[in-house]
């Protein structure tokens, strides 16, 4: 099972808003066929691991990190084709919460004289899965926060030839997790001050990776029209979240340039309301979305108490004021507890 969930973590960059899983099957000891999901509307763990196999299959042992499906979806139910293939025994990780199947695999499996045993390594099974089994039991997205921050509380800088917090390091890892969510989401202030692409380009995979969709804030619109991501070549789409407050006439502009555009209600602040466009992005199938700032739209996202997860690159650097940002070259490092305890020189002392 532990090869088969390796196997699923292969899928991780491409098969939204699928889940990600693997199949490993065994006879007399010896691996006769794997396989894991690659992308959505594509074969299943399943069916791959089987066609490896072949005619060996049959009394063969299963390992799969995700109940197998029933129902006819994009492809034929998995079920099925282990029934053809007279599979002796199933080893499931953990069940599928989509409604679709939710235990119907495996009593199907079991109606048909299949032994099974549920729960190998279910604790990893639902780790890898927790964006799918969230958005398939909230019909909402995933939602990230992620952040970088200087040791004095800072999250932007002022220097407009720097404006990375993190070293680069950071920065790759971080557009490793944009390669893993469907969305990245900013508000107006952000946009505007960073200008940034928000697409995933410092990494590559040997699958071919989708782009995530971006996804701007503003309840009244009127951001300048040369932002990048008004830029209707860029891949994936913009989607522009406003309210029937926008001015109409920029919004027209807007939509003239290819844009995708989402009016929200608002909240009692006459904000926009966060409840209401998690409900709307789940609809469009976005299991997840990266919100990536700034200060403010992070604090309205936890104040609406939906992140559900955060990243936080925390920098060895006091960023001060406009006059004296300082990187710290050595740091001591010690955990109190569950606290960070960092130290460092930040002037030189001279003794001779």
């Amino acid at each position: 099972m532990q090869l088969a969930l390796q196997l699923a973590e292969q899928g991780r960059f491409t098969v939204s808003p699928n889940p990600m899983v693997g199949c490993v099957i065994v006879k007399d000891n010896q691996i006769i066929g794997k396989g894991f999901h690659q992308r959505a509307g594509e074969a299943h763990a399943e069916i791959i691991a089987l066609q490896e196999a072949g005619e060996q299959a049959r009394d063969a042992t299963l390992y799969v990190t995700l109940e197998p499906c029933c129902h006819d979806g994009k492809t034929p139910p998995c079920v099925s084709s282990l029934l053809q293939h007279s599979i002796k025994k199933i080893y499931i990780a953990c069940l599928d919460p989509n409604p679709l199947v939710a235990g119907k695999g495996v009593e199907s499996l079991r109606s048909a004289g299949i032994e099974v045993e549920l729960g190998l390594l279910a604790d990893q099974a639902i780790k890898l899965n927790q964006i799918f089994f969230h958005y398939i039991t909230h019909k909402r997205p995933f939602i990230i926060a992620k952040w970088a921050m200087s040791l004095d509380g800072k999250t932007i800088t002022y220097h407009s030839d720097d404006r990375n917090i993190s070293c680069h390091a950071s920065l790759v890892n971080s557009h490793h997790l944009r390669q893993q969510v469907d969305a990245i989401l900013i508000g107006s202030k952000t946009a505007t001050h960073d200008n940034p692409l928000l697409t995933a380009r410092l990494v590559t995979n040997n699958m071919a990776c989708k782009q995530p969709i971006r996804i701007i804030l503003s309840a009244k619109g009127q951001l300048p029209l040369d932002l990048k991501l008004f830029d209707p070549s860029l891949p994936a789409k913009t989607i522009l979240v406003t309210t029937e407050a926008v001015d109409k006439e920029w919004l027209k502009k807007i939509m003239d340039r290819q844009i995708e555009v989402l009016i929200v209600s608002t909240n009692t602040s006459g904000l926009i309301d966060l409840s209401h466009l998690a409900d709307e992005l789940g609809k469009k199938e976005i299991t997840s979305v990266l919100v990536e700032g700034g200060r403010t739209t992070h604090e309205q996202f936890i104040q609406a108490n939906l992140i559900n997860q955060i990243h936080v690159y925390l920098a060895p650097t006091i960023i001060g004021s406009l006059e004296n940002k300082r990187d710290l070259p050595e740091i001591e490092l010690k955990m109190h507890d569950r606290d960070f305890h960092f130290t460092a020189n930040y002037s030189e002392s001279k003794y001779v």
